[in-house]
């Protein structure tokens, strides 16, 4: 039975009503033209449509449905979990829900959100980024209202507890955790304080923040150092002396005159430099000890012990650090990075930086692994840990967003010349050419192949093989040895 949105694909072209007969004579699996497709998924219990060539899907599997006009319009929907998302032009306009909870961005400025927070409270959010934030809340100490530059309040934003603000920059007032910050002319006057917090600043000519040992307990009923700090800074960026640390176990001094002579010490590391930031570093660190050499960091870099690191940059580098290596030649020519883990090992290699690309993860318990190699824009290979596996020749987006699902779902019909998949657990495959111009399916005994858009077919079962010319029922090896006996 075609479904409406069928009907309206079908215009597109004249065969779409060959298809609607085919699929009312009883066929589930059905192949006309460029103009529609139906069959069955390879990895999933479930189907897919296409409509003119790439301009329409909708596919049903494990309970969520989706259909998509790439690259205008992508709807998908999971009943079960009350999950709902659609996406116009992606990334423009994207919309996401969850039970109560929703989000609706346009662009990276324009965002509406709602839902419950973690203490039942009911909240809504509309914001026009950086210019007005809005935020309504069941619980009335959670809303707020800022219109920018003129007055507003705002709550949990822009890493900060609490704004609030007139005129800015003439006044604003920032919280985070304990200390406040009230700014007159920002960033020019500021007054700090907070628990056990006081300063002042008059940028860029001089600022002093003192703030005293204090001490809690911790979930575990056990009192907890918070260490004490001294800064202090003149004719900021040139001069800043600074004592962190206090009362702690490893407090440490340091002193910058830039650009030049710096310095760092404390009972776990010291590190020494003139002339920053194109002179010669020295690093001491004795509690992950390491001991390194620089020279207009991250140029050259030398370094041995817990950490090594040979950096000639852009001609060479190796660095090896708690289980991270990285090593390239000729900086973007080659690079290869590799992350070891308890059960993890990790290895990516790339040549052109995205040029091609090259991405193995294995668990060294299970010896299970998974692969992805792009060769841009030819192609993307994507082996999933299960042992799924697909390839698509033609891939213009997709390794430069290689961990972007959504990218993928919208724009990858429009240029995927060649699919191919197979499914580990059964081995079913499935391969198609332009659009189904070629199409090839199997599955245990049954193949399946099509060409011209379905124009010819053949089956192969365990009860032998059928051809269709132009949808007509040619028959096949069995049915002609059945009518000679008879």
């Amino acid at each position: 039975m075609v479904n409406s949105r069928q009907i309206l694909c079908h215009l597109f072209c004249l065969a779409g009503l060959v298809a609607a007969a085919s699929a009312q004579a009883g066929s589930q699996e059905c192949l006309v033209g460029p103009a529609y497709a139906k069959f069955g998924l390879t990895f999933d219990s479930g189907w897919r449509e296409e409509a003119a060539g790439p301009l329409f899907y909708e596919q049903t599997a494990h309970g969520q449905k989706q259909w998509a006009i790439p690259p205008f319009f992508c709807h998908t929907a999971t009943p079960e979990v009350d999950w709902n998302e659609w996406e116009i032009f992606y990334p423009i306009i994207d919309y996401r829900r969850f039970g109560g909870e929703y989000r609706l961005q346009i662009g990276e400025f324009l965002s509406f959100s709602g839902g419950n927070t973690q203490e039942e409270n009911r909240v809504r959010r509309a914001t026009l980024f950086p210019f007005y934030f809005r935020q309504r809340s069941s619980d009335t100490n959670l809303n707020y209202t800022a219109l920018v530059p003129f007055y507003g309040h705002l709550v949990n934003r822009l890493f900060r507890n609490d704004i609030k603000f007139v005129m800015f920059p003439i006044y604003s007032e920032t919280r985070k955790k304990d200390m406040v910050t009230d700014n007159y002319l920002y960033p020019i006057f500021d007054r700090r304080r907070g628990e056990g917090v006081t300063g002042w600043q008059v940028w860029p000519l001089t600022g002093v923040v003192h703030k005293t040992t204090t001490f809690r307990t911790n979930s575990l009923n056990e009192v907890v150092t918070n260490g004490g700090y001294d800064n202090f800074f003149a004719v900021w960026p040139f001069y800043f002396k600074d004592r962190a640390g206090l009362g702690t176990t490893n407090p440490a001094t340091s002193l910058t005159v830039l650009p030049f002579y710096s310095q760092t010490r404390s009972p776990s590391r010291d590190e020494t430099s003139y002339g920053f930031p194109l002179g010669f570093n020295a690093i001491q660190d004795r509690e992950q000890g390491y001991v390194e050499h620089d020279f207009c960091w991250p140029l050259f870099v030398q370094a041995h012990g817990s950490k090594t690191v040979t950096r000639y940059f852009p001609f060479y580098s190796r660095a090896l650090h708690n289980g991270m290596e990285s090593i390239f030649y000729g900086f973007l020519l080659y690079k290869f990075n590799r992350l070891q883990a308890p059960s993890l090992d990790r290895r990516r290699t790339r040549i052109l930086y995205f040029l091609y690309s090259d991405t193995v993860e294995r668990n060294t318990q299970s010896h299970e692994f998974k692969r992805r190699v792009d060769l841009w824009p030819f192609y993307t290979y994507d082996r999933e840990m299960d042992g799924n596996r697909r390839m698509q020749i033609l891939a213009v987006l997709e390794p430069l967003f290689p961990n972007n699902r959504t990218m993928a779902r919208e724009y990858s019909p429009l240029w995927a010349l060649w699919r191919a998949e197979k499914n580990a657990r059964t081995g079913a495959t499935s391969r198609s050419l332009l659009w189904n111009l070629y199409r090839r399916e199997s599955a245990g005994q049954s193949k399946k192949t099509s060409l011209l858009f379905g124009l010819i077919q053949y089956q192969c079962t365990a009860d032998g093989g059928r051809w269709r010319v132009c949808h007509i029922n040619l028959g096949g090896k069995r049915a002609q040895t059945t009518a000679t006996k008879s």
